[in-house]
């Protein structure tokens, strides 16, 4: 859980409550000018300015959303950050402001929370938004997070999952499965090391996967792409739960069909040497496996010569009616119904 330090760990019982954020927040700043209040008070103060707010909530539950066996505190802190902010960019929104919410076990000494946030506070400078307030309390069980995020978008460039146009592009940034392939690698150490905690993993020759998995990243560099090529999506949404789920849910929104083409989905080259390890299929990696936080959206036909070859965009299929359905079209030509099989976290025996 904690890197080894040789210093003596402080009980979180040592702290009261308002204490113990004081301590684990005294580093963090406020740099956008939108945040009027932070820390400190019964609520922040946030202006908008005349702008439409955009909030999103994750949930993270130790044991159901992370293992701490192999994920390191500081990372997960800065993944707890970035998944909430995918979900603002996926919506074409800027974030601003983060509040966290922790409940802690009294196995978490102060040292660890301490990592925890200090990979909050990377994020935030990386991302530049602002920590403005949460809570922390005590938990029976293990760790559980809840961030919020929020953040600001003009009326005119809204992008929601329902404003998808027959005939519009397919497209989707970076590539995908990288996250699911991580895991993979990750459980199969956690296996070996229970059975032989001696055997040291050699993990050279999947460094991106599993930094895929471990420390992933919001697509603020799209963000700030459309702007530049002056496109706005019809319909956006941020891959978390595997290509297909999130295909189904703008086809479900813009009540449409779609077809995607197997051989255009961008799969990088480890995680293609990674699901031959382990004897899958790297479609579906990139389909059900989730937790890439890259973004897909209907684009506009019209935009397409803005699109084509661009380095971080692939255009893997285009949107139909409604009754042709969601369908993947695989190398022979053959069309197979897409079907939600990514991550479901209700379903998840604990």
């Amino acid at each position: 859980m904690l890197e080894n330090k040789n210093t003596k760990l402080t009980p979180i019982n040592t702290f009261g409550e308002f204490e113990l954020i004081n301590h684990l927040t005294k580093n963090f700043t406020i740099k956008n000018s939108s945040s009027i209040l932070g820390i400190g008070d019964d609520g922040c103060v946030i202006d908008s300015h005349k702008k439409l707010s955009v909030i999103s909530t994750d949930l993270l539950v130790e044991g159901v959303h992370f293992d701490l066996s192999y994920v390191p505190l500081k990372h997960l802190g800065y993944k707890s950050v970035v998944v909430n902010l995918s979900d603002l960019y996926s919506m074409n929104a800027k974030p601003n402001q983060i509040t966290v919410s922790i409940a802690v076990s009294n196995r978490f000494p102060v040292e660890a929370l301490e990592d925890f946030y200090d990979g909050i506070k990377a994020a935030c400078t990386k991302y530049n938004v602002d920590l403005v307030g949460g809570d922390t309390t005590s938990s029976t069980k293990g760790m559980i997070i809840s961030i919020t995020a929020i953040g600001i978008i003009d009326k005119k460039k809204l992008c929601k999952r329902s404003g998808a146009k027959n005939n519009d592009l397919l497209v989707v940034t970076g590539d995908l499965g990288g996250a699911y392939a991580g895991l993979q690698v990750l459980e199969r150490e956690k296996s070996v090391f229970k059975v032989n905690p001696n055997v040291q993993p050699d993990l050279d020759s999947y460094t991106y996967s599993i930094g895929k998995q471990l420390k992933p990243e919001a697509r603020k560099d799209v963000f700030e792409l459309l702007e530049s090529l002056n496109i706005i999506p019809n319909a956006m949404i941020d891959i978390s739960d595997g290509l297909s789920s999130e295909t189904l849910h703008l086809c479900k929104s813009s009540k449409l069909g779609c077809h995607i083409y197997e051989q255009k989905i961008p799969i990088d080259t480890e995680v293609i040497s990674i699901c031959e390890e382990f004897k899958f299929n790297p479609t579906t990696a990139a389909l059900n496996g989730g937790e890439d936080y890259e973004l897909l959206m209907a684009i506009s036909q019209s935009d397409y010569d803005k699109v084509k070859n661009h380095p971080y965009l692939t255009i893997i299929g285009y949107f139909t009616n409604k009754e042709t359905g969601a369908k993947l079209i695989n190398g022979l030509n053959e069309q197979i119904d897409l079907t939600a099989q990514g991550w479901n976290p209700i379903s998840k025996k604990i």
